[in-house]
């Protein structure tokens, strides 16, 4: 059995303005000042803003307190402002994209292109969410939420919040499954980067203890199904949060935080499902490709570098550079030397941006359905796979998917055709 509960999103990385940051996480962390001066913390929208976040939650699974499976959960957020009201509530279109690697270690391989997820909310200047059921990210909601009054280094402060898991798989739940929360916040003071940005850090710590209702009528959901499926259903959920915030209140923005999280469910049969481990995330610096004057630049260096069978457009998610009529040994995905060469001259165009990347693999109509969508996920592997050799992006930054035959390029009837649709893509993602 395969268990996952989306703890994927989480909603104090939605409102960074687009830069780099270094996460605390990964150094040392730099002394904290606590004779700073007071502040009113605030959420600062401004109409246009667009977002780029990336998260990273390293999960492990236990079914009944045994060790079921480790995860890796990557997590691509694209967030727009699209109005901002008086009071200074700012209303987001948002695309989360999930992607899972569940291994029984530590060392996954790559990220495919995983689940996405459209959400649509608004947020308080002080944190709080309004969000339609019919949204499942993000999954932790109004957190952070500050007080109206100036807050100075050692002040505490509660208030209300919840999370909102999809537990549509694992328990058959059609609405999110919202379990609420009280947050105990401490503000510790202030910090600096290298750069000498300031930030101020704030704790956050809450537990989890909820216990559904008797009914089964779980997150307003409907009592529907066999016995044993409401049986299986969520009879209590606990567990708890430890956050660390770095708050950039000039621009009104969480800039970046790590977390310590532990969530164990319990269904009515007594089984216990825990998801416990850390997660991060980083806002990384992009830069807009998918215009006509990117992708003749990209042309342009395609020509002088003298690279066949490569073409350049604009795509649905960025600028796609295409591959085509590329080379694998027969009937497998490990790549001709020949490949090698062209995608270390490409190595050298995408090492001019900081976007992350989409590999996309296509195949002729060869085989049963099944057998074309792993193939070409397997020659988009082995693409993805030479360019992090390459250095060209970690595998953070790089996610793969395969399409089989559904999208071809050309006729499948001849074997020009055919050999067109034999073709990688790799996107510069732009959202």
């Amino acid at each position: 059995m395969h268990v996952s509960v989306n703890r994927k999103n989480m909603t104090r990385i939605i409102c960074c303005l687009v830069s780099v940051c270094s996460l605390y996480a990964q150094t040392a962390a730099p002394a904290v000042n606590t004779d700073a001066e007071p502040e009113v913390f605030a959420f600062k929208y401004k109409k246009g803003d667009a977002y780029r976040i990336l998260s990273k939650v390293h999960e492990d699974v236990l079914v009944n307190n045994e060790m079921h499976h480790h995860a890796e959960i990557l997590s691509r957020i694209s967030v727009k402002v699209t109005n901002v009201a008086e009071d200074g509530s700012g209303t987001c279109s948002a695309d989360f994209m999930t992607s899972e690697d569940s291994t029984s270690s530590y060392s996954g391989s790559h990220f495919s292109w995983g689940d996405e997820y459209p959400s649509v909310f608004t947020r308080s200047p002080r944190g709080v969410y309004t969000i339609d059921d019919q949204y499942f990210m993000p999954v932790v909601r109004d957190d952070p939420v500050f007080p109206e009054t100036p807050v100075r280094p050692g002040d505490t402060w509660t208030a209300q919040g919840y999370e909102a898991h999809d537990l549509r798989r694992t328990f058959g739940i059609q609405k999110p499954f919202k379990v609420p929360f009280t947050a105990t916040y401490v503000y510790k003071g202030t910090v600096k980067n290298d750069s000498g940005r300031t930030f101020n850090v704030i704790e956050v710590k809450y537990n989890l203890y909820y216990e559904s209702p008797s009914s089964g009528n779980t997150a307003g959901s409907a009592v529907t199904g066999s016995t044993d499926e409401l049986m299986n259903r969520p009879a209590v959920t606990m567990g708890y949060s430890h956050q660390t915030l770095y708050w950039d209140n000039e621009r009104g923005e969480l800039d970046h935080y790590n977390e310590e999280f532990r969530i164990i469910i319990e269904n009515y049969y007594g089984d216990t499902f825990t998801f416990q481990g850390t997660a991060e995330a980083e806002v990384t610096e992009f830069t807009t490709t998918n215009t006509d004057d990117a992708v003749k630049k990209v042309q342009d260096s395609v020509h002088d570098l003298g690279l066949e069978n490569v073409s350049v457009r604009k795509g649905e998610k960025g600028l796609t550079i295409s591959l085509d009529k590329i080379q694998f040994l027969p009937d497998s995905s490990e790549l001709r030397d020949s490949e090698k060469q062209k995608l270390g001259k490409i190595a050298g165009i995408l090492h001019e941006y900081n976007n992350d990347l989409l590999v996309t693999g296509h195949c002729a109509l060869r085989g049963t359905a099944d057998e074309r969508k792993k193939l070409s996920e397997d020659r988009a592997v082995s693409v993805a796979q030479y360019l992090i050799s390459l250095g060209v992006r970690d595998t953070y930054h790089i996610f793969t998917q395969g399409k089989g035959a559904t999208d071809p390029a050309a006729s499948n009837d001849t074997e020009e055709g055919r050999a067109l649709n034999r073709r990688v893509e790799i996107t510069i993602m732009d959202n």
